[in-house]
């Protein structure tokens, strides 16, 4: 017996959604020259679609919708605009230990 079709599809979703997060960071993290792990990485592109979306609005473009090529975009740029954020703020690169 395996998930149920329905919970199978969401757990993919929150996979992919994790990958394309870890990417947007990654290429966000090498735009800004900043260093940090896969797991920053991943937050700052999870964080950064939110953040993209929130941008996207305020021009009246449409926020990340969905998996695909637009929605990556939305979030390298959110995640650009994190880390603009944090390097203003700490007056210094991201880093991690």
């Amino acid at each position: 017996m395996g998930l149920p079709a329905n919970t199978s599809n969401h757990m993919v979703g929150i996979i992919l959604w994790i990958v394309m997060g870890g990417v947007a960071g990654l290429i966000a993290s090498a735009i800004m020259k900043t260093r940090g792990g896969i797991v920053m990485d991943i937050v700052v592109g999870i964080i950064g679609a939110v953040i993209g979306g929130g941008v996207m609005s305020l021009f009246g473009a449409a926020p990340a919708t969905g998996f695909n090529v637009y929605s990556f975009v939305v979030s390298v740029i959110g995640a650009v605009i994190l880390l603009a954020i944090v390097k203003a703020i700490s007056g210094r690169s991201v880093t991690t230990v």
